[in-house]
Parts: structure tokens; C-alpha cells; sequence
């Protein structure tokens, strides 16, 4: 029996994938998808899981883990896809779309998803809705693209692979220095001795010993649950974790009277949720000179120095032109940019990204790591980068790895 038909559609940061979405499970007319209007069809995404997650908690009403006792909020991405796609499989649609179905996933459970996704489509019709070409499936036979609310159907396989092969991006001139260095004693920025971390009885991490030196640039790496996360916010001051510990951070050992503000003036630090924040209308120029003064928004007179200072980061970008632009207007790859501009501008010592590419397209996502290979190769700053996906064109020096066990999670240091 041959198997059915599989479509790809490539989205960009621009694509309104909402509103094609909304048209295919409610039967309307597709152009090139019309075999699917009298079709049943579910959706598998991330806005799926919320949804259910707000039902449990909204009114406890359990659906996906109607079998567990977890609620859906402590699992895993991996457990909360999982969990996701059985519901959808015991309902039986003619079709599934599926958006982004790999991200937020550890590569284990990529590879694991895959296997299971390549088996459903061997009898049922699957629609992928990916922003980057690595996450299409092999039995793809159909290829899209959408282009805001315009799709467009490709004639052959190699028409589509060739067009959207995308290229190295390089920025013209050099990263601006600061206007004042912040100077940090030795070479030593951070460091773990023998660190371990429980919660509720469960060990995370076991043993964690991990140095950062001024100046390098490492990444991240391991899967859901390891113990990133909680990494990270010892290192910022989030977490109380590292109190008593043998850890030390720009010189002072946690715990010895250090204030939280001063250590997060010393370390710049991006993740997605950040550009939430920043809802009002700000101008570019006011979003760079804000990160001078640690401040959503800018509440004070800049000076011409501050000026000219954003000035140069904003030509680095390719925006110069576009300083008065509101940064609500900028697409999502545009507005990271920014950011991390933002984060840099005063040249932190640390430089902590945390999943910066998650929902980028293939050309956003080159271009910001670019952006951020440059930073590690003309400043100063260490950059500690953490992702679940394997950014090809990343240049990372080291590599820091944590293997989940029984016992927690151990680290192990590799060199990229």
C-alpha cells in the first residue's frame, strides 16, 4: 500500500502560521492542501500543551495526564509532547499538523519523536510547520512556504532545497567598546568546586566543578531535566542553591556578604521570555542606551556619548537608519539582535544566552549566532551559550556537558 502524502511548509519570522493553521482544522480552503477541507485534522504544538496545561490548572481538568499523577507543568518538554501525541493518536484523524515539533527538546528525544513521527506517517497524512529545514521530515513529499499570509507550492523536491539553502552571514566593522570597562580582579570569573544540588530529596547535580575564565566562550549542553537551568540562576543570584557551597563568582565566595544587584551588573544576560518585557513603545536607540542603566525603558536624559554609543551598535546591525523605529515594530529575529546589543553594550565580563535561538528561522538563527561569534571573538566577555539545538555555524571553545544519573547530574568538560 503506498503511503500518504506528507507536506512541509517552511515558516519564517513573518508567517502568520496562526491563521493557516486556523484554516486547516476548520476545513477551509487551502490552496494546494485542498485534499485536506473534508478531511479530520488535530494540531500537535506547544500552544496545544499550554491549553491543556491551563485546563488542569484552571479547573483540574485532566486530559493529557488523566492516567498520571504528575501534573503537566512539572513534566519535561519531552514527557509533555509525549503525553500530547498519544491523546491525539487515540482520537484517530484523517491528519496532523504539526508546528515546531522538535523544539525545546533534548537531541535524545528529537531522534525518539522522529522515529515515532516517521511510523505515523507511514498510514497518516502529516503537515509540518517548521522554521528550520534540519526539523523536516525524510518521507516528505510536498513543500511549502509560507511568506506572511501567502503560501507557496514548490514543483519539485531539489526547486525547494535549493532556494532555501541558507548562507553564512557576516556583519560589517567591529563590535563598539564600552564607555567605561568594567574591571573584575583575575582571570577567574566563576567556579564550582564539588557543587551539589537537591530538591525535595532529589539529587540534580552531583559534584559539579566548572570554571569560567575571563574572555571564553562555552557552551551549554545536555538533556531536559539535567539541571541547566538550575546552573545557570546560581551563577546570576536567582537561586539560593548556591548558598553554602564552594562557589565562588567574580571573586567572592557565595554566601560571604555579596550583593545580588552588584553580580548582576557584571553579567548580561538574554533569553526570549526577556523581549516580553519590553511591550511599550521604545525607540531602538532608548532600547540600546537602556541597557547602560539596567533599566526596561529609558528614564533618563541620554548623554551624547550614550548616543553615539548606541549609534555604533545599531550601524553594526544593519539598523542604524531605524534608531526612532519603535522596537515593537522589529520581526523576532531583528528584536534579539537588539537585545543582545543590549546585553553587551556596557561589555559585561559574562555573557550568559539562554536558548536565544528557540523559535528562530534557519537565516535568524545564522545571523544571530554570526552576531555572537563575533562578540566572543572581538571583547573581552566570557559568553556561556545554552541550547538544545546544535547551532552549525556556533564556534564555541568548550563545551560543558551534563549527563543526567540516578545520583544527579555530573559534568564533564569537552573541547569543541
Amino acid at each position: 500500500m503506498k503511503p500518504p502524502k506528507s507536506f512541509a511548509i517552511l515558516t519564517q519570522n513573518n508567517s502568520n502560521t496562526k491563521q493557516l493553521v486556523e484554516n486547516l482544522l476548520k476545513n477551509r480552503l487551502v490552496n494546494g492542501l485542498n485534499e485536506l477541507q473534508p478531511l479530520n485534522g488535530l494540531l500537535f504544538s506547544r500552544s496545544e500543551i499550554n491549553r491543556y496545561m491551563d485546563e488542569e490548572e484552571r479547573h483540574d481538568i485532566k486530559i493529557l495526564t488523566k492516567e498520571s499523577d504528575q501534573p503537566l507543568k512539572t513534566m519535561s518538554s519531552g514527557e509533555q509532547k509525549k503525553a500530547l501525541l498519544n491523546h491525539l493518536l487515540q482520537q484517530n484523524p484523517d491528519f496532523m499538523v504539526l508546528v515546531n515539533p522538535f523544539d525545546n527538546l533534548d537531541v535524545a528525544t528529537q531522534a525518539k519523536l522522529k522515529e515515532q513521527l516517521l511510523s505515523i506517517a507511514s498510514n497518516r497524512i502529516l503537515v509540518q510547520l517548521v522554521s528550520r529545514l534540519g526539523d523536516i521530515l525524510p518521507v516528505t513529499t510536498h513543500f511549502f512556504k509560507l511568506d506572511g499570509d501567502s503560501l507557496h507550492q514548490y514543483d519539485s523536491p531539489d526547486t525547494f532545497w535549493n532556494e532555501n539553502n541558507t548562507e553564512t552571514f557576516n556583519f560589517n566593522g567591529t563590535i563598539p567598546l564600552p564607555l567605561s570597562p568594567i574591571e573584575v580582579e583575575g582571570i577567574e570569573l566563576v567556579s564550582f568546586k564539588n557543587v551539589s544540588v537537591s530538591f525535595d530529596g532529589r539529587q540534580v547535580l552531583n559534584q559539579i566543578n566548572w570554571t569560567i575564565r575571563k574572555g571564553e566562550f562555552w557552551q551549554i549542553i545536555g538533556p531536559n531535566g539535567s539541571g541547566k537551568s538550575t546552573l545557570l540562576s546560581m551563577i546570576t543570584g536567582d537561586s539560593h542553591k548556591g548558598y553554602g557551597q564552594d562557589l565562588t563568582i567574580f571573586g567572592q565566595k557565595k554566601g560571604s556578604g555579596e550583593s545580588v544587584w552588584e553580580l548582576k551588573q557584571k553579567i548580561g544576560y538574554y533569553t526570549p521570555a526577556i523581549t516580553n518585557k519590553f511591550r511599550g513603545y521604545h525607540s531602538l536607540e532608548n532600547m540600546i542606551i537602556s541597557g547602560l542603566h539596567d533599566s526596561i525603558g529609558l528614564y533618563v536624559q541620554p548623554t551624547d556619548s550614550e548616543k553615539h554609543l548606541a549609534h555604533e551598535w545599531l550601524n553594526l546591525l544593519n539598523l542604524k537608519d531605524r534608531k526612532e523605529d519603535h522596537f515593537r515594530d522589529l520581526t523576532v529575529g531583528e528584536k534579539r539582535l537588539v537585545m543582545v546589543a543590549r546585553a553587551m553594550v556596557k561589555h559585561p565580563p559574562l555573557l550568559i544566552l539562554d536558548e536565544p535561538t528557540a523559535g528562530l528561522d534557519d537565516a535568524s538563527a545564522n545571523l544571530f549566532v554570526a552576531l555572537v561569534n563575533k562578540i566572543a571573538k572581538e571583547s573581552d566577555t566570557a559568553i556561556v551559550f545554552v541550547s538544545h539545538r546544535k547551532e552549525p555555524q556556533l564556534n564555541p571553545e568548550y563545551i560543558y556537558e551534563l549527563r543526567p544519573s540516578e545520583t544527579g547530574s555530573k559534568g564533564i568538560k569537552l573541547i569543541s
